[in-house]
């Protein structure tokens, strides 16, 4: 069930409204729902993250309902739907990753961090969760960084140590 807190005003820049427009030209007369999965990353690229307001702007934007923006950014887990940390470590976590350390692995993350999944650290510098399928089973443990999401494979805890410690001096 989507809960969100989150009801301050967002002002979508001038740049995202172009990126939008230009989302939206992809699209037939008519149909510019079909442009919201790709409107929401970047929205959510802008911010961080999709509120409550930026969802309702979105909808507004598109000339839809509320409900059909919440129903899609709830269903993707691509989409956050509270804030994140700056660096966001999703961890594979299905089978084969967890054959060969995927949820040692989270629970490094958990203790290196000092929070718990979805949270984000007191510095706002990182949050981690567990993700699906991330499609590199012969070289797991693997995660992947977002913004930008870099991929990484064949994990151990000293190379996700070392993987945090260089995130910290960006």
């Amino acid at each position: 069930m989507l809960k969100v807190e989150e009801k301050q005003p967002v002002v979508f820049s001038a740049a995202l409204l172009a990126k939008c427009d230009e989302i939206v030209k992809r699209y037939p007369e008519g149909k510019q729902k079909s442009a919201l999965l790709p409107i929401l990353h970047e929205v959510q690229a802008e911010l961080g993250w999709l509120s409550a307001s930026a969802m309702d702007q979105v909808a507004d934007y598109l000339d839809i309902q509320d409900i059909e923006v919440y129903e899609v950014a709830s269903f993707y887990s691509m989409y956050f739907l509270k804030p994140q940390g700056k660096f966001v470590l999703e961890v594979c976590r299905t089978g084969p990753c967890c054959l060969v350390g995927a949820e040692k692995l989270m629970n490094h993350i958990e203790h290196k961090l000092g929070v718990k999944e979805n949270e984000v650290t007191a510095d706002g510098l990182f949050s981690w969760r567990g993700v699906e399928c991330l499609a590199a089973c012969g070289y797991g443990p693997v995660l992947q960084i977002g913004p930008e999401y870099t991929f990484y494979e064949n994990l151990n805890e000293q190379k996700v140590d070392e993987l945090i410690e260089d995130l910290r001096k960006k």
